[in-house]
């Protein structure tokens, strides 16, 4: 089994604040080490369950967190941004399936840590095909084009409410409780990681006995329509070539495919940076 590990760092054991997973704050060193140790944990219990080879893509950010120093020794990583795919940089055909370490729920969850979709700065809400989406979604999406299922995840509990519902069958690593935005309980990292381990491990050995979750899959053509937290941003994106401005702040695009709308998305958002 080829493996595809896509790392955030917002749903990381212990992480229920910015400054955690801010590069220019004093405590981001500690929580980029929990995120690569996070990682690891899923990394050793995939390689349990089967796996043979794995992929790793840093997605936070600019995807420069990961400390390649301190990462297994068994895999390779995706790092830096722009990639082609962002997030889920290292998807192909060739992929089996994918585990989604250290995410969030999208913008606007009730008791979610750090909840938001992309850019809390720029993205108020994000809809495919008229369903509302975050991250996993968006990424778990593009993995669904090749017909990749997502088997593991770790996060907070909203999270896991959130892919229960779009993934039944995934296997959860739920490694703190958010209270709020910026509260929760959180598990000790040694603890977490073994829910992750040995989660990532129960995956593997089901999909390889042919019981994975199916792909998340959307039907084509697909209507992408972002939010923006003001105007102007919206003003910026409906620049975008056959983007249509539905009011003040929505703009939508319609694209022919998931992997034409994962790049449509983010060009809405590039474009509303301007």
């Amino acid at each position: 089994m080829k493996l595809l590990i896509a790392a955030d760092m917002e749903g990381i054991s212990g992480v229920v604040n910015w400054n955690q997973v801010t590069s220019t704050h004093p405590d981001y060193g500690r929580f980029r080490r929990l995120m690569t140790q996070d990682v690891n944990a899923a990394i050793d219990g995939a390689f349990r369950g089967g796996a043979t080879e794995i992929i790793i893509a840093d997605g936070h950010a600019g995807g420069y967190n990961i400390l390649i120093e301190e990462l297994d020794q068994r895999v390779s990583l995706n790092s830096g941004n722009p990639a082609p795919w962002a997030m889920i940089q290292g998807i192909d055909a060739s992929i089996n399936a994918a585990m989604l370490i250290g995410y969030h729920a999208r913008m606007g969850t009730r008791s979610a840590n750090l909840d938001h979709t992309w850019s809390s700065a720029q993205v108020a809400n994000v809809w495919l095909n008229d369903k509302p989406v975050g991250e996993a979604q968006l990424n778990g999406g593009v993995c669904g084009f090749y017909q990749v299922p997502v088997i593991m995840a770790s996060g907070d509990q909203a999270l896991a409410a959130d892919l229960e519902t779009w993934i039944p069958g995934i296997e959860m690593a739920v490694v703190k409780q958010a209270t709020s935005r910026f509260s929760g309980q959180c598990l000790v990292p040694q603890v977490a990681q073994k829910l992750i381990s040995e989660a990532a491990e129960r995956a593997v050995r089901k999909a390889l006995a042919g019981n994975a979750p199916h792909p998340i899959i959307f039907e084509n053509p697909i209507t992408v329509t972002v939010e923006f937290i003001n105007s102007a941003m919206a003003d910026g994106a409906s620049l975008m070539p056959y983007a249509e401005r539905i009011d003040a702040r929505n703009v939508s695009f319609e694209a022919e495919d998931m992997l034409m709308a994962y790049r449509a998305f983010r060009c809405l958002v590039t474009l509303a940076d301007r």
